[in-house]
């Protein structure tokens, strides 16, 4: 058997040589116009259904392309429209559509070379069921991402606490979320971990309030201190008038009475509000005569 494939396998060159220099002896006697009119005779009917096959094939790659581009313009412009939800929504879902009527395509042009698609789709099928299972953290990271896009319970710019991480958004992707915390460090979080989780956003909403405590000696004037702090409230610019800020007795502590500032301020100033009340406490209060005490014990020693 061997020695049959050997002899063969030296006989195909001589062939091939035999039926390349039968076709260069045509073209050079001038039998090329009779050597096509006999390919033509005998397969008239092959070339005709491939060159429809073919030109089918071009006009849905076409109107494959025209229907991919128009949807994904069309959906980019409605979520566009669509209050709240975040344009990068518009260009997930996009893509998406137009992997879709691309795929769609693709089994057209199979269909009609005579591949049997129902067996692709079999096969895709079950490696499409093989790699969810395999992957499934990553497509629960990315449900996660278009819940979040979906929802927007945050967006880029804002400064979250969700419990395991906090910063400030810079991008939110499919997979993770990346933020940046206040000392400048990077951070990529699985969306997933950042789904399961309460989500805080200390920049949604555009007001925010600030409560500051301190102390003052039982001797000094509750009263009076009530109106000194309230005067420093009252002259802040980043301290808004409406809600009114209010100063109250929040304890009687061991060696001080406790009063708590409470205020509002956009939260854009927020933080130029409370450092600048800090900044003012210590000179408003001594200002007035009033002290802020020291922890202090009385201790009583009895004499037998």
């Amino acid at each position: 058997m061997a020695e049959d494939v050997v002899a063969v396998a030296d006989k195909a060159p001589a062939a091939t040589e035999e039926v390349v220099n039968k076709v260069i002896t045509k073209v050079q006697a001038g039998e090329t116009t009779s050597m096509l009119q006999n390919l033509w005779a005998e397969h008239q009917a092959t070339v005709i259904h491939l060159g429809k096959i073919i030109l089918l094939a071009i006009l849905v790659l076409l109107i494959a392309w025209i229907i991919a581009r128009i949807c994904k313009r069309l959906i980019v412009k409605a979520v566009e429209k669509i209050p709240g939800l975040d344009n990068s929504i518009g260009q997930i879902l996009g893509n998406i559509a137009k992997t879709l009527v691309w795929v769609v395509a693709l089994l057209m042009i199979l269909d009609l070379l005579g591949v049997n698609t129902a067996s692709i789709l079999t096969v895709l099928g079950a490696a499409g069921l093989a790699v969810g299972l395999a992957m499934k953290d990553s497509l629960s990271n990315i449900s996660a991402g278009l819940m979040l896009l979906f929802l927007r319970p945050y967006k880029s710019g804002d400064f979250i606490d969700c419990g395991t991480v906090s910063g400030t958004i810079t991008e939110i992707g499919l997979f993770t979320t990346t933020l940046k915390t206040p000392d400048g460090i990077f951070i990529s979080a699985p969306n997933s971990a950042i789904f399961g989780h309460p989500i805080k956003n200390f920049s949604r909403n555009p007001v925010r309030r600030a409560d500051i405590n301190v102390g003052i000696a039982y001797g000094d004037s509750i009263p009076k201190a009530l109106e000194v702090l309230n005067a420093l409230l009252q002259s802040n610019e980043f301290v808004l008038k409406d809600p009114a800020p209010q100063v109250v007795v929040a304890d009687l502590g061991e060696s001080s009475v406790n009063l708590t500032l409470r205020f509002w301020a956009t939260t854009e100033n927020y933080w130029k509000a409370f450092f600048g009340i800090k900044e003012g406490l210590k000179g408003a209060i001594e200002g007035a005569g009033l002290n802020i005490p020291f922890p202090q014990r009385v201790v009583t020693l009895i004499n037998k």
